[in-house]
């Protein structure tokens, strides 16, 4: 299948992204996120708050070793990761329904995506809560995936995959 080794990953290109998962509970969520960052090649995933960190077998069942091959860190505050990120020239979106909120996949997010440039954040909330007021407070934009269901929401692994996809699209210009 002429898969890399973690090391060519390491040395490879990465996409210009940094996932941000604020406060989530989940393991098996968490294990997926980075799988999902290891298949578009992600540059970073800052796990904020109560999100768990590597190792731990519960994360390793869904990230099947993506853990050991994206690069991560561990932030006890979203809010002031969410700045920094800022302070050094990240566009930072929250992934939300909220007022003002960009659909994902219309022109709007495109264009809002693309002004970013080299330095992109995106931040998902917890399973229960979302992404917290002072987070949201914090970003340049909100993304909203389109949904015509009876459910106004996605599991947040889910929501990261189909986010990540179309960013990466959006960057490697694979529309």
């Amino acid at each position: 299948m002429q898969r890399m080794s973690v090391e060519e990953f390491r040395k490879a290109e990465k996409l210009p992204l940094t996932v941000v998962l604020d406060n989530v509970r989940s393991l098996n969520n968490i294990g997926s996120v980075f799988r999902t960052a290891d298949a578009f090649r992600v540059d970073h995933i800052a796990l904020c708050g109560i999100t768990a960190t590597p190792p731990h077998r519960e994360i390793h069942k869904t990230a099947l070793g993506a853990e050991d091959s994206v690069a991560w860190s561990h932030h006890d505050d979203t809010a002031h990761y969410v700045r920094n990120l800022k302070d050094n020239g990240y566009r930072v979106f929250a992934v939300e329904i909220a007022h003002g909120s960009i659909k994902l996949g219309e022109e709007d997010a495109r264009i809002a995506l693309q002004r970013a440039g080299e330095k992109v954040a995106v931040v998902f909330g917890n399973e229960i809560d979302g992404v917290a007021e002072e987070v949201m407070a914090l970003c340049d934009a909100f993304i909203e995936i389109p949904q015509s269901g009876t459910k106004h929401s996605l599991n947040v692994s889910c929501a990261a995959a189909i986010v990540i996809w179309e960013i990466y699209k959006l960057i490697t210009h694979k529309t």
